[in-house]
């Protein structure tokens, strides 16, 4: 595995263009397999995650043509759903967590699907409940096998059927939507995610011939209709990438201008950095984030200690706490992080305080980080980085700290992150990759 050589403290200067969304690409892709008509789709991210579904579509034989890094073209005409059955195919998906989402589909056009158990991040429990539960009210039927750990879903034939979700999950949302679509009859599916990757996986849907209403509220309405035809679909900008870039500038000083980050979709993002006293200005689609030397948290109107937590869209999404807490370390003030859907994706900020950071950790969930306000920079060290976000997180506090730190384990990060090291290079930052 790779890793990361970072020298700090340097203040960094340009203009950057954030990835493809990595969240709404593993829901995109998986949806090409829902007709045997061509499908293009651009702006797709350059990522270890994406490219490693793609590659077990090509070995599913599904047709693909590589027009560039970010542009490929699907034709999924001639499906070999008995690879579905292969240890190769079970070896390549139980490493991705993304995998799920082909679930949906091929239940819907071939009435055969396997769900590896989920891989990914180490982040807590990643249950399969909602896509499996929501499988069964349209009529699929489940078993999972203890040898392999995959589940192997079956049916004769999807319904449309009433259903309230127990959670609103976008990839359980997504992987049940798409097989909505070609069930027989009306589904309803109530307490659904509204994300803006759900929001664009529907309109990628409809023009394909489905028919859903409600597309950006809480309940969707499917009409199943008995085939779907080719269509052309880009990827917004992602979000989670546009977060991390205005917590980098924060955190290291720098006046960086976002490129192209598709504002109307960012929601409450930019407003949560502003809480924390971050200034942003906004021209056009990009965001300038100039070089502040001191940037000061918001408190309650009644005088609270401010409180950032994650919550189901139109709330803050929980990707980008990781970022929101490193860049709380140089504030002036305090703030607590409250990550309530995930119970160890704290457990990073041991590294964080052994660089210096004032965190208190009270629990799986919640961490207290009262800032520094300045009055000393982050110490150099060598971490690893357990997930994608914290990862990154890690990142930020490397290239913000005084001397040379060391991050193992990048292959997480290249998870999610495309040419990272190079696009952060070109801003002005010493980091260089070694295998």
């Amino acid at each position: 595995m790779g890793i990361f050589e970072v020298t700090g403290g340097k203040k960094l200067s340009g203009e950057i263009t954030p990835q493809g969304a990595k969240n709404e690409a593993l829901q995109i892709i998986s949806a090409v397999l829902l007709t045997d008509e061509e499908v293009m789709i651009k702006n797709i991210p350059d990522i270890i995650d994406v490219n490693l579904l793609i590659e077990l579509l090509g070995e599913m034989n599904v047709k693909i043509n590589r027009i560039d890094a970010h542009t490929c073209s699907f034709k999924a005409d001639d499906v070999n759903v008995e690879y579905l059955q292969s240890d190769d195919y079970h070896k390549k998906s139980g490493k991705l967590r993304g995998s799920v989402m082909l679930a949906g589909p091929l239940l819907a056009r071939f009435k055969k699907a396997y769900l590896p158990k989920p891989g990914g991040d180490k982040i807590g429990r990643r249950r399969l409940d909602t896509h499996i539960i929501g499988f069964e009210k349209l009529g699929a039927s489940f078993n999972y096998d203890n040898n392999t750990g995959f589940f192997k879903l079956e049916t004769e034939g999807l319904k449309g059927t009433f259903m309230l979700l127990d959670e609103p999950s976008v990839t359980g949302t997504a992987n049940i939507l798409m097989a909505a679509v070609l069930a027989e009859g009306t589904t309803t599916i109530y307490n659904a995610a509204c994300e803006p990757y759900i929001q664009q996986l529907s309109k990628m849907l409809t023009r394909m011939g489905a028919s859903i209403e409600g597309i950006g509220s809480n309940m969707l309405i499917i009409h199943g209709v008995e085939k779907l035809k080719g269509t052309e679909h880009t990827m917004l900008p992602d979000m989670i990438e546009i977060g991390s870039f205005i917590g980098l500038a924060a955190m290291t000083q720098s006046d960086i201008v976002i490129k192209n980050v598709g504002l109307k979709e960012l929601g409450i993002i930019p407003e949560k950095f502003q809480q924390l006293g971050i200034r942003m200005t906004f021209n056009g689609d990009d965001i300038h984030v100039p070089a502040q030397e001191y940037y000061e948290v918001q408190r309650f109107l009644d005088g609270g200690v401010l409180s950032i937590y994650d919550h189901p869209w139109p709330g803050f999404t929980p990707d980008l706490l990781s970022i929101v807490l490193v860049t709380a370390i140089q504030a002036r003030g305090s703030v607590l992080i409250h990550q309530k859907m995930f119970e160890s994706r704290l457990f990073f900020v041991d590294k964080l305080i052994e660089m210096g950071a004032q965190i208190i950790l009270c629990d799986p969930h919640r961490a207290v980080v009262i800032g520094l306000e300045r009055e000393k920079q982050l110490r150099g060290i060598t971490m690893s980085s357990p997930d994608i976000r914290a990862g990154v997180a890690l990142l930020i506090a490397a290239l913000s700290a005084e001397g040379k730190s060391t991050i193992q384990n990048i292959d997480q990060i290249d998870r999610g992150y495309q040419d990272i090291d190079g696009r952060l290079r070109a801003l002005g930052a010493d980091i260089v990759r070694k295998n």
